[in-house]
């Protein structure tokens, strides 16, 4: 009688040093919005009249169906910003009015931008960045609102590309790091995505940094496998 002969056991085949994204830790910041910022001149300032808008004092304001009273010398970008502050929609016909009078036009443009992403009417969102970017190709808004375009596209390699300019343009827009972060971990560049976490953890340490810390986590375990 032939003797039995054993199958010789199959030896477990490792997975190698595959890392399963946490897709579920994913939450990208959203569009932002151009404020106005110092260096930057409108129409108002240009022509020397008195600027009577303080942006510090529009936050909690009014609610939406609220009269949004407009000072007589403001100029239109930032008669627009206190509607979009409001939730007026008639904050989009302003930023129109300042794009034609030439007050912060690019400004103009990125918020026009974002009031479409909201909307989800991506295609005209893009070309108003474009616009934006066309008359301030430093317009790091633009910039950053143009990358979650392509984040949505599923391009990470445009979208890698325009929060890295965004950065460049603005090295204290926090949320164009976090951003980065993402993108640069989807693709497989853990220690660029670790940094960019961590550079963002620096510039907002009073948001809440959960997300970011899982997914720091996340690229401690990816790099020392990598």
């Amino acid at each position: 009688m032939a003797k039995k002969t054993e199958k010789p056991k199959s030896t477990p085949v490792a997975e190698s040093n595959v890392i399963r994204f946490p897709v579920e830790a994913v939450s990208r910041f959203g569009f932002k919005r151009a404020e106005v910022k110092r260096g930057r001149v409108g129409r108002m300032e240009e022509e020397g009249q008195m600027n009577l808008f303080d942006p510090s004092a529009r936050r909690g304001g009014s609610r939406l169906g609220d009269v949004v009273p407009l000072p007589m010398q403001m100029g239109a970008f930032e008669a627009a910003l206190v509607l979009d502050d409001a939730n007026d929609p008639r904050a989009e016909a302003m930023y129109k009015r300042a794009i034609e009078e030439g007050d912060y036009t690019a400004d103009a443009w990125c918020n026009l931008g974002v009031l479409r992403s909201v909307r989800r009417n991506l295609d005209d969102a893009f070309q108003c960045f474009a616009q934006s970017l066309a008359i301030d190709p430093r317009h790091a808004e633009s910039h950053y609102n143009i990358g979650n375009l392509y984040f949505e596209y599923e391009d990470l390699k445009l979208s890698r590309m325009h929060y890295e300019k965004a950065i460049e343009c603005d090295p204290s827009l926090a949320s164009a790091y976090f951003n980065l972060g993402l993108v640069t971990a989807l693709t497989e560049d853990y220690q660029v995505a670790y940094d960019s976490l961590l550079h963002y953890k620096t510039l907002a340490p009073g948001e809440d940094s959960s997300v970011a810390d899982e997914l720091m986590r996340y690229l401690q375990t990816a790099i020392r496998l990598s």
